[in-house]
Parts: structure tokens; sequence; C-alpha cells
């Protein structure tokens, strides 16, 4: 069956190679898009993603946001309020405020300062997106994270020692991250006291309250005995104010339609595309498909033979596409765009793959062979 698929495939090469370049280029593009919105909802979660989630299993913030990017004040008494709930072990009080830093070579960019007691820092940034420098010196004086992919964003290095200002204010970076991004904005870390100072917020102002729950309890329940306690206030667990936040920026931000559409398209593209060409390579064999018959293949056989040959496509196809698609990610990894070929990812793509190239193949090849009459080859 192989064989005979192959020698098919061989009649007519330029077709072949069409289809191959179809699948190539429809894969390619989907796994693309995918990829982008894969990394961009990971700038979105970012605030959340760059913390220690194994202590800030449950955050608190006022009753109204659900984006933890744009969260409003509450008073730190909260904290304390909190503390005393069912459940909780430690509170932890985060504050979040926006700045413009100013560097050594005249350059201003808007950052957003994100402070959390030391020695902890729970708001982040998790020690494993620490590139230079020890997360301890934030407690220095004028100290504050920069990360390493910020730098063209600024114009200016982001190295440990580098002077700059936020909002007039003298300061230096004493930890680059890499990775530790969010969405719209770039984080700079530092203690909860110089957060505040440099931002020239209210002495009892926070953004969120990070809650560690005590053994025996889980997040859900720690969540359910904080928001039916406390007024004005509303908890989540790490994960569900990640899966907010994303699903609220990816709709109000019109991403999620914008991507959504271009692998919708591509999809379609393809799906057209390589299923005229294949049904153009089936009518210039239709005579080949009409002796088969003649001597004694069932359609049965027949539909197999050209299911054989689109899979050979599409494991071809895909297979040239994937190395691409590794060409790319490790092409714009250095800019900082970085996301990750996984399992899950892999396995989608060789799916869409497999429904582009059989599905085309059973609604354009198979459907018009199989109505060929034996008799045919005979005629003319």
């Amino acid at each position: 069956m192989i064989r005979t698929a192959i020698k098919f495939m061989k009649y007519d090469k330029p077709k072949s190679i069409g289809i191959i370049v179809g699948i190539v280029v429809s894969t390619f593009l989907i796994g693309q898009q995918i990829g982008i919105l894969l990394f961009l909802t990971n700038l979105m979660g970012g605030l959340v993603n760059n913390s220690p989630t194994d202590v800030a299993q449950v955050w608190v913030i006022d009753n109204i946001t659900t984006n933890a990017n744009n969260l409003a004040k509450i008073d730190e008494r909260k904290t304390y309020e909190v503390l005393s709930v069912e459940g909780v072990e430690a509170t932890y009080p985060i504050y979040i405020g926006g700045g413009t830093a100013r560097f050594e070579n005249g350059k201003t960019a808007a950052v957003t300062l994100v402070g959390s007691e030391p020695p902890l820092f729970v708001a982040g940034p998790v020690t494993s997106k620490i590139f230079d420098g020890e997360l301890s010196s934030l407690t220095n004086q004028y100290t504050v994270s920069a990360d390493f992919y910020d730098k063209k964003l600024f114009a200016s290095p982001t190295d440990v020692g580098t002077n700059l200002e936020i909002n007039g204010k003298k300061a230096v970076i004493s930890v680059q991250t890499k990775n530790a991004r969010g969405f719209g904005g770039s984080f700079m870390y530092t203690s909860l006291d110089k957060a505040r100072m440099y931002t020239n917020a209210d002495e009892y102002s926070i953004s969120a309250v990070a809650v560690r729950v005590k053994n025996g309890f889980t997040p859900e329940q720690v969540v359910a005995n904080i928001n039916k306690t406390i007024p004005n206030v509303r908890a989540w667990t790490a994960d569900d104010l990640r899966s907010s936040t994303v699903m609220f920026l990816v709709f109000s931000s019109n991403i999620g339609t914008s991507i959504g559409s271009l692998v919708v398209f591509a999809i379609l593209s393809g799906f057209f595309i390589i299923g005229l060409t294949l049904y153009s390579a089936a009518m210039d064999r239709i005579k080949d498909y009409g002796t088969l018959k003649a001597i004694g293949a069932r359609n049965s056989y027949i539909t197999k033979l050209m299911i054989t040959q689109a899979l050979i496509f599409s494991f071809t196809g895909f297979i040239i596409s994937f190395s691409l698609l590794e060409g790319f990610r490790a092409g714009v990894s250095h800019t900082g765009l970085l996301f990750t070929l996984g399992p899950i990812l892999t396995t989608g793509l060789l799916f869409v793959t497999l429904l582009i190239s059989l599905g085309s193949t059973l609604f354009f090849s198979v459907r018009t062979i199989r109505k060929v009459e034996p008799a045919s080859v005979f005629r003319g």
C-alpha cells in the first residue's frame, strides 16, 4: 500500500511538492500565531507568574477588579483582618504603582514598581528568574530590579550597578531578572517601603494581600472563608487570578479575536488549497484509479490508498514545519519573545495538520474517485 501510494505521489512531483508546501505554510502559521499568543498570555499573568506561588497561594484584592494588572488601592489594615480568618497562616502586603524611569543617557520609560516585604518578597521575583545579583540586595537603600529583555525598551543597560532615577528619585539596579515581565509595562521589583516612596504613595496604601494557607486547608477553602468574612475585598487563588487576568485582557484587547481569526484563516486556506491540489492530482490520475478498479480493486482499497498518500504528505509537511517553528522560536528568543513548543502544542499542531490533509482528501478527492466507473478507462 505504501509503495503504491509513493508511486502515485511520484507521478506528479510538482503537485506533490505543492501539497507539502501548503501543509508546511499552514502548520507554520498556526504554530507561530499560537506561540505568540502563549507569549502574550504569559506576560498578561506576569504579576502572579513571577511570584512564589507556594507562599502567595491566595491573593486578596479589591472586590471589583478582575485584572491583576490594574489593581485598586486598599488599606494595609486588611492584612490583619485577613490574618484572623480561619485557615490563614500568614499574610503579606503588596504594593504596585506606576512611575517614570530616567536613565543616564536621558532616555525615559514607564515602569511598574512591585513592592513586598523582605526576606520572602512574595510579589517576586522568584529566584529562578534572577539572572544576576542577589534578591536580598533589594533591602538596600535605593535598590530596584530590572529585566534583561527590557534593555532595548529602555535603550539603556539593565545590568547590576546601573544608576537611574524613578520619578526624580535616585535608584540603582541591584538585581537583573530574565523574563520577569508584565503586559504593557516593565516590572521593577523592590521592597514595600521603597515602592511606596518612589510612587509617593500613602504609607498605609497597598494593592493586594498575599496569603499563605495553613496545613490542613486548601486555597479554595481559605478563599471561601475570606470572601464570606471580610467585606469590600475579594480573595482569589493564584491560579484563578492569573486566569481571570488573562481572560480579561485577551478579550478586552481583541488579541484573542485577532490571533484566533488568523489561525482559522490559516486552517481554512490550507484546507482548500491542499484539497484542490489533491483533487487536481487525483483527476490527472483518474485513469490509473479506474484501471485499479477494472482489475478488481474495491472502493475501500482506493480510499485507503488516498488516505495513505495524505498521511505521508501530512507527516512530511509536519516535520518540515515543526523544524521551521523551532528555528523561528530560537531566532526570536534573543529578543525576549519566549514560548515553548511543549507536548500539548506539538500534539495539537499534528492533529490540525492531519485534520487539514485527511479532511481535504476525503472531501475533495475520495468522493470523486469513488464515483469513477472501471469501464471509463476503456472509453475514448
